[in-house]
């Protein structure tokens, strides 16, 4: 399924692309790989700057950590990998964000894990970010509690599809 995945991502024209928010996967939870996109954008993007989010988990908020090849990562309290490095990119430079997802809708509303870092991040992001979700899993009708605080994908692909909101 990653592999379809990464076949809609290679159809989509991100050669304007600079910088790339991306996050690791979590296995347990079966989320898409996002490792392959993120190499694949690497390849194809000459001097690609990338950055992993490291958590604050006092106020839900999330800092976006430059990575290079020589970087180390730890895992936080979620299980999620974040890179020990120091240097952050502020969120209005930050070209293309990679949003990890439960389930999305056609109106580009997802749902997360429920505790806003990705709504809160993206708001202090350039309103023209390109925001991309990847599901295994078509869109559904609605998602009943969104609300204003919610920050909508602007594509979500999935193995059959690319949506765009």
């Amino acid at each position: 399924m990653d592999d379809l995945l990464l076949l809609q991502l290679q159809k989509m024209d991100l050669s304007n692309i600079q910088t790339l928010f991306t996050y690791w996967p979590m296995p347990h939870k079966h989320e898409p790989n996002t490792i392959p996109f993120t190499n694949y954008l690497r390849h194809m993007i000459p001097g690609l700057q990338i950055a992993y989010p490291v958590m604050q988990l006092n106020d839900a908020s999330m800092q976006a950590i430059l990575i290079n090849e020589e970087t180390v990562y730890h895992t936080n309290s979620f299980g999620i990998n974040e890179p020990n490095g120091t240097v952050e990119m502020h969120p209005m430079d930050i070209d293309l964000v990679f949003v990890p997802l439960l389930a999305f809708d056609v109106h580009g509303n997802r749902i997360g894990y429920g505790k806003g870092f990705y709504d809160k991040f993206l708001m202090q992001c350039a309103h023209d970010i390109i925001k991309i979700g990847f599901s295994y899993f078509n869109a559904e009708d609605s998602i009943d509690d969104a609300n204003e605080y919610d920050v909508p994908l602007t594509f979500c692909i999935t193995p059959e599809h690319i949506y765009e909101f």
